[in-house]
């Protein structure tokens, strides 16, 4: 008699070498010990054939098969001089109930989507170990690096067990510090704010950046590259990304070695085509880039699709635009040549979204630069991925090219959802305002559809503000923004002018973009302005303006952006116009006007100079004058060394300001280190400039004090981006002034937003 058995710890078989070549006859096979598998289950997975002789190899394999089936616990083959091969088995278990235990931070359901055992399946240790391995990776995928867990079973009668996942969750693994290496010409907190990982501060008890997402980690190489790649570093690269977890699993320090590499700006830009009859000359118009500029990437992209775009309205459906670019590493210069080829003749079949379980499909598919039945375009595609990644709805987006025939691709893109809603409290303190409270939600994906709602409440000693707004960016389905604010603004001007405003209306909003830097906005405003708490013994002009007044107001802005960051520009210029148009209803007729023009420069490693200039222009028409409510003034937040409203004209007998009908506020500013980057303190000096033109309705006036002289002040401070949030510090001395001004030589504004 030959015996072959398995048991739990492995493959055992028992039989010599002298047998193990033999041929074996098999008259019949019986099974013994089941229980709940049926006889012909195991005969037809053994594959032994009665009456004949089988190999001992064939034996083996059957063996083999039967215990891969993870069916039983342990196996015994017994072949009997007769012929009769008898199998006895031991049946692995049924899982009755399966449970997890000690799951605070992870629900049920989320771990109940990695497991492989549920109730019903059956009972192997090997995958309960798999198991145990998912639920891990679960809790890594969280931040939670320490999480232990242990299985435990429960015998039931029937050959039934209660399997028990017991976890011990553990604690966060925070990221306690964010280091940076190689990088000269932005600063430590310059690429920290690049990047979606945050170090840990008990201010972002809200927020999930400061725990460490292996993920998280890979997609800030990618903004690190794109931080450096549109600031012209065509060479940057991260050399390093390493996670050092601490002995305990609690914390991480991350560690990013980059290599900055040259700083290229553009020399010369050619275009080349290598399909006939397409016009070259005419696609320079549609480059977004020029001769002097520093080099952009996204700037780059944004030629190649229009480039493909204009080509695709033209019949060349099927083009690819790469873009060559030419480094001449000793001066730093660069020349690119796009290249215009034909591009395989591929179309989209169909574009698969998932991943989405709040956001609704079309969200994702306006983003889209492409569309099904479309010529296949990889810039296009590109493009839609970087799209669907800047509505930062999405902790991460995958897009895969899957071919479904020879000349058809489906695109496929899943994405992992995030958080888009955001409540903030604020707390902090300004020499103009006082001591102020700030407190507002924000929900950037409203109900799914992309839209953007806002409550927002503002408390301080000297103002109070109340403002709801809705934005809806597709407005009926196109590429416009839309939105509806209503509004409550209450300010105590006690100290400047001996009364107190109150605002009350509703806005309409429509914007658009003409280019990536040129955009549009128009509005319309009905509001209800009212000076009251008039001191008695308050200028006259003042005590004559008391009451309420209603204010029909259509207006629009119009923004070039060419800034390197809107956050923190260190290249580039900003210019905005803006007017609006009071008197189609209401009480008040005016019209407004107003201009913002910023320029940067980076003159040495970190050093940002500043220049800037606002101006205003209101008068009144149809025989009515600009009122109080609405004038300039000058002071405090702007026109640094100067009393909030301290400069202008002045009633000689209260003290009190009157405004003026036009302003002119520029400056210069130069911001740089002072050695204590890694607190995030840099200084600034700064000189500034500011005229404030006359009211309307004190011409020849004896009580009123104005003069047209700039006033003129210099001075110098510092920014601290604080654990308790943004300080500024300035100490400014006026250097051109009237006697009545009223001068302020230290401003602090504190405040935090969590």
């Amino acid at each position: 008699m030959k015996k072959i058995g398995l048991c739990t710890l492995g493959l055992s078989l028992m039989m010599s070498t002298g047998l193990r070549a033999q041929e074996i006859y098999v008259r019949a096979v019986e099974v013994e010990g089941l229980k709940r598998v049926e006889q012909d289950t195991v005969l037809s997975y053994i594959n032994v054939p009665t009456g004949q002789t089988v190999s001992q190899e064939k034996l083996d394999d059957s063996l083999k098969q039967l215990y891969n089936t993870g069916l039983f616990t342990d196996i015994v083959f017994d072949v009997k001089n007769n012929g009769l091969l008898t199998i006895r088995v031991i049946e692995n278990p049924i899982v009755n109930q399966r449970y997890f235990d000690g799951n605070d931070k992870v629900s049920d359901e989320m771990l109940e989507k990695e497991v492989a055992l549920n109730s019903g399946s059956i009972y192997d240790q090997a995958k309960v170990q798999e198991d145990v391995q998912r639920i891990l990776q679960v809790y890594k995928r969280t931040g939670r690096y320490a999480t232990s867990v242990v299985p435990k079973i429960i015998k039931r009668d029937q050959n039934r067990v209660d399997l028990i996942y017991e976890i011990n969750e553990g604690p966060l693994a925070n990221i306690t510090k964010i280091n940076f290496v190689g990088n000269k010409h932005y600063s430590d907190d310059d690429l920290a704010n690049a990047i979606m990982s945050k170090e840990s501060r008990w201010y972002r008890i809200f927020s999930s950046s400061e725990t460490y997402d292996a993920d998280k980690s890979n997609y800030d190489k990618e903004l690190l590259r794109r931080f450096y790649l549109k600031r012209g570093y065509a060479d940057f690269q991260v050399t390093s990304a390493i996670a050092e977890l601490s002995p305990d699993k609690t914390s991480f320090v991350l560690n990013y070695v980059v290599d900055e590499g040259k700083r290229y700006q553009i020399n010369d830009i050619k275009i080349t085509s290598e399909i006939k009859d397409v016009n070259v000359d005419s696609m320079y118009q549609l480059v977004d880039v020029q001769v002097g500029d520093w080099y952009d990437d996204t700037k780059v992209d944004a030629s190649v699709s229009a480039i493909t775009e204009e080509l695709g309205k033209q019949g060349f459906a099927f083009v690819d635009v790469v873009p060559d670019l030419n480094l001449n590493t000793k001066d730093g210069k660069m020349d690119i040549v796009f290249n215009i080829k034909e591009g395989e003749r591929v179309f989209v079949n169909r574009i698969n979204i998932k991943g989405n379980t709040r956001t609704h499909d079309e969200v994702i598919r306006r983003e889209f630069r492409i569309d099904e039945g479309d010529a296949f375009n990889v810039s296009k595609i590109k493009a839609s991925r970087k799209n669907i990644e800047n509505l930062n709805y999405f902790s991460k987006v995958d897009m895969k090219t899957v071919p479904t025939d020879a000349n058809r691709a489906d695109i496929d893109v899943e994405v992992e959802e995030k958080s888009t809603g955001y409540f903030n409290v604020g707390v902090g303190y300004s020499t103009v305002n006082g001591m102020l409270f700030r407190t507002g939600v924000t929900e950037n994906n409203f109900r799914g559809m992309g839209q953007q709602l806002g409550l927002d409440v503002g408390i301080s000693q000297r103002t109070q503000e109340y403002d709801i707004s809705f934005t809806e960016p597709y407005f009926m389905n196109r590429n416009l923004s839309a939105g509806v604010d209503l509004f409550r603004t209450e300010e105590d001007y006690q100290d400047y002018g001996s009364y107190d405003t109150n605002s009350t209306g509703g806005r309409l909003r429509l914007g658009w973009k003409y280019t990536d830097d040129l955009s549009q906005y128009v509005r319309y405003t009905y509001k209800q302005d009212e000076i009251d708490n008039v001191d008695s013994d308050a200028s006259r002009f003042i005590k004559a303006e008391e009451g309420s007044y209603d204010a029909s107001v259509i207006g629009q802005t119009i923004i070039y952006d060419k800034r390197d960051s809107a956050i923190n520009p260190k290249e580039g210029y900003y210019i905005s116009f803006g007017n609006d148009i009071a008197g189609a209803g209401g009480d008040e007729k005016y019209a407004k006007f107003d201009t913002k023009m910023y320029k940067y420069y980076t003159i040495a490693d970190d050093y940002t100079f500043k220049l800037f200039t606002q101006a205003g222009y209101i008068f009144g028409y149809g025989g009515e004058d600009v009122r109080l409510f609405n004038r300039y003034n000058l002071g405090g937040s702007t026109l640094r060394g100067f009393d909030t409203a301290g400069i202008g004209a002045r009633d000689k007998n209260t003290d009190d300001a009157l405004g003026g009908n036009w302003m002119i506020y520029s400056g210069a500013e130069m911001s740089f280190p002072i050695g204590l980057d890694e607190v995030g303190i840099r200084g600034r000096t700064f000189a500034d400039m500011g005229i404030l033109g006359k009211p309307d309705g004190i011409n020849g006036a004896d009580d009123v004090e104005y003069s047209s002289t700039p006033r003129v002040a210099a001075g110098f401070g510092f920014q601290w981006l604080s654990p308790m949030g943004q300080i500024d510090v300035d100490i400014a001395f006026p250097i051109v002034k009237e006697d009545y001004d009223e001068t302020q030589v230290f401003r602090l504004n504190f405040g935090t937003r969590l």
